[in-house]
């Protein structure tokens, strides 16, 4: 990839305006989302700003972004709004800063490219390439293979990452493997005070581990009860990191070097960010796969496109938005997902 013609890109910005979305999901949880808009010599650049707080949308409504009318290359514009505050308020978690700084870098590019009459695909030197995706899901209280099965009565070769909780028995894990279509087990052991934390629970993790041997574990928390699970290169080759990853220092940071990423972009901020962490991962044989945020709008194309580019044939948690409602209820479509015939900017259209 030409770095350089990435970060020379001209951008010219004359307005900016916001919409607000709101969908329930599959997850029980309502999500709110954020599409910023930037528009510039006729054209419109478009981004999403994935900030879980519903709150911190309402408020970015009410008071608005900075002015970033002007002249830029994109290089400039990424370092001007890593510079400027972009909340009324601190925001409830830090990491929302990088959420919103990748909603108006996203934007940024889109806008530069169009304005340029071209495409990400060809600015990076790539091909867009079919997307083979997993469809994210949890399995209820008490969890039931009912989602699963509803699923697979409309799109049979589904394949899934799922949330396990302490209540998976053994039936259950075994239901779930004699399915074959579970991917990636997400035991989300780093998140804190939210609404998803699943405590380290060894012997869980254990069932999993022996349950499902083709899977993926993706963030695991080693303690001093877990870490024994772990010691064997064969089960540290199946292990993924999400929620620490912000940068590639993070990676670098692992307890071991990993074999899988879940890239998500917006967690990155600058998409410099995520090119130089993809660039590290290519050259140490570290396998990637995009992760979603429940986007709403632009965004979830925009994450199938990097994965259409980088990381095509792995297990993408990118799947259309139909697999996150909480209602199966429109035609679904199955993997992998055809690239755009006619791509502009940094959009994807299948």
């Amino acid at each position: 990839m030409d770095a350089d013609q990435l970060a020379t890109l001209p951008v010219t910005i004359d307005s900016l305006t916001t919409e607000r979305h709101e969908r329930d999901t599959s997850s029980d949880f309502t999500r709110v989302t954020t599409e910023i808009s930037l528009h510039g010599d006729g054209e419109t650049g478009r981004g999403e700003d994935v900030t879980y707080e519903s709150e911190e949308h309402d408020a970015l409504a009410a008071e608005g972004l900075p002015d970033l009318a002007g002249e830029y290359t994109f290089a400039e514009f990424s370092s001007t709004v890593s510079d400027r505050s972009l909340f009324p308020t601190p925001p409830d978690r830090e990491v929302s800063r990088n959420y919103r700084q990748w909603a108006l870098e996203s934007a940024a590019l889109d806008l530069g490219l169009r304005q340029a009459d071209t495409d990400f695909a060809s600015l990076v030197g790539h091909e867009y390439e079919p997307v083979r995706f997993v469809a994210s899901t949890r399995l209820g209280e008490p969890p039931t293979t009912d989602r699963i099965d509803a699923i697979h009565a409309q799109v049979p070769d589904a394949e899934f990452k799922l949330d396990p909780t302490p209540d998976w028995d053994d039936d259950l894990v075994a239901t779930l493997a004699e399915t074959g279509s579970v991917r990636i087990l997400d035991l989300k052991g780093h998140y804190e005070d939210t609404e998803v934390d699943v405590p380290a629970d060894p012997a869980l993790y254990e069932r999993l581990i022996k349950g499902l041997p083709d899977t993926i574990i993706e963030d695991p928390a080693l303690t001093e009860a877990t870490q024994p699970l772990f010691e064997v290169d064969s089960i540290r080759e199946r292990v993924s990191w999400d929620e620490p990853i912000e940068s590639l220092d993070d990676v670098k940071a692992l307890p071991w070097t990993p074999s899988w990423l879940n890239i998500k972009p917006s967690r990155f901020g600058s998409l410099q960010s995520v090119l130089e962490t993809l660039s590290y991962c290519g050259q140490h044989g570290i396998r990637c796969y995009g992760g979603g945020q429940f986007e709403l709008g632009v965004g979830r194309g925009q994450i199938q496109a990097l994965a259409s580019l980088f990381y095509p044939e792995h297990p993408n948690d990118v799947a259309p938005r139909g697999y996150n409602d909480p209602e199966i209820t429109g035609e679904l479509p199955a993997s992998p997902l055809d690239p755009p015939t006619e791509p502009t900017g940094f959009r994807w259209a299948w």
